[in-house]
């Protein structure tokens, strides 16, 4: 199957999708011997010859997989126009070049993935594969059960309802309470903006699982390879489903051969606690 050059590229862990888009503008990019130069041209991975400079790129990267913790004050891109500090700072020991799989805000802490594998973040960060998400939430002062029942019915935000699962109140004192939830879904700032819209402020948040990941045995800043477990059961049909999943058919950029022969665990991933 067809995907955009850029794509293809940046999956194959060349480089990043905006500098393969100023590779293939250059001219630096051949398909089956031929210049391309228009940025929505489309090659197929397992069939056609691409080449960058006269290269031919490889295809056949192993499979990278990998939890991080991720604390506060950390954006969640592979670089920032800013200079904040980005979570691929936290995982340069890491062989391969990984990308994170969806997003957590600046202020907010916990469980990130990251990979080298298009098609593994695609399955993860739709929602339509409804990968579970659990969150802790701290709220400025205190909210009643009755309150924590209308939210759980869904508040309407500009672009859609926000409607978390398994609400629940774990802590409460004068000042402050923590709440426990679930989502299926990442919006921006989904959680944050949803409690604000029912007249609250989150003043901590914090990612707990993701699927059946935990962020047992991380500290913040910390990371450690996925097991091979852990990506099948990542990638299992949702509850309820059966039959063949709804993304089986994207095309797999990075070599599916390598998760087979589990070869995505050549190195020990925990960073070095200080």
């Amino acid at each position: 199957m067809k995907e955009r050059l850029q794509k293809i590229i940046s999956a194959a862990g060349i480089d990043s999708r905006r500098h393969a888009e100023a590779m293939i503008t250059e001219g630096r990019v051949s398909v089956n011997g031929e210049i391309v130069r228009e940025l929505g041209s489309k090659a197929d991975p397992q069939k056609d010859v691409i080449r960058i400079d006269g290269k031919i790129i490889s295809i056949e990267n192993p499979g990278c997989y990998i939890a991080l913790y991720k604390p506060a004050g950390y954006v969640t891109t592979l670089s920032d126009p800013q200079k904040r500090p980005t979570v691929v700072d936290l995982v340069r020991d890491v062989p391969e070049r990984v990308y994170p799989v969806g997003r957590l805000d600046y202020d907010s802490a916990g469980l990130l993935l990251l990979t080298n594998d298009g098609a593994f973040a695609q399955k993860i960060s739709h929602p339509g594969f409804r990968v579970p998400k659990t969150y802790r939430a701290k709220i400025a002062g205190r909210i009643s059960l009755e309150k924590l029942k209308e939210i759980s019915k869904g508040i309407l935000l500009p672009d859609g309802v926000f409607k978390p699962e398994n609400l629940k109140q774990e802590k409460v004192n004068d000042k402050s309470a923590w709440i426990s939830l679930t989502l299926h879904e990442g919006r921006n700032r989904i959680i944050r903006r949803g409690f604000e819209a029912a007249g609250f402020t989150v003043t901590r948040l914090v990612r707990t699982s993701i699927g059946n990941i935990t962020l047992s045995g991380l500290s913040e800043g910390s990371w450690r390879p996925l097991s091979d477990r852990e990506v099948r059961e990542l990638q299992a049909p949702p509850q309820g489903k059966k039959g063949k999943n709804i993304l089986d058919n994207h095309p797999k950029i990075n070599n599916s051969r390598a998760v087979r022969d589990n070869r995505h665990h050549k190195y020990s991933g925990f960073k070095q606690q200080s």
